[in-house]
């Protein structure tokens, strides 16, 4: 099963190029976090991939439940979550994926921030593993501009075409 990875980065009429810098940038296990803060975490998740891109698959898959998930995410001045992550740590790599920004926070680098700070994780928990992410097909060029290539033929999840890519150690 694959872990689906988006950022939807087309323009909306709601979108306003607002910089990451004002973000706080937070990180926790699901056993750390207090329920209002998940449900917020789930709620980003929900109108990203479910209600703007009409994801077709469930997006709680269970992993978050797994000892080893870390969520990484960024908040607003307000306390607001605005972008969100999961990372997975995989036998034989990580695995970042659930990436999602909220319409507004699009192109003003909130989504390469987040991901830096996905991959910060990735290299703290294991640093000699490579990462894998399942990319929606139209961030391909976005996420290979972090050092990401892809690995595979594309493949529809969630209703959602894919690719499979891999950050090898050497990015």
């Amino acid at each position: 099963m694959h872990d689906f990875a988006a950022t939807s980065v087309a323009p909306t009429s709601t979108a306003v190029l607002v910089p990451a810098a004002d973000l706080a940038v937070r990180r926790a296990h699901l056993r750390e976090l207090d329920a209002p803060t998940f449900y917020r975490l789930a709620a980003l998740r929900e109108a990203v991939f479910c209600l703007e891109q009409g994801a077709t698959d469930a997006d709680l898959d269970g992993r978050e439940l797994e000892e080893t998930t870390v969520l990484v995410w960024l908040e607003d001045p307000h306390g607001r979550p605005v972008a969100q992550a999961r990372v997975l740590a995989d036998p034989e790599a990580m695995r970042i994926g659930r990436v999602a920004v909220i319409a507004e926070r699009r192109r003003g680098g909130t989504g390469r921030r987040l991901m830096a700070e996905a991959l910060a994780v990735c290299h703290e928990l294991a640093p000699r593993l490579p990462v894998h992410i399942d990319a929606q097909a139209h961030l391909e060029a976005w996420y290979g501009s972090m050092g990401f290539a892809t690995v595979g033929e594309p493949f529809m999840e969630a209703g959602i075409e894919h690719v499979a890519m891999v950050r090898p150690l050497s990015a």
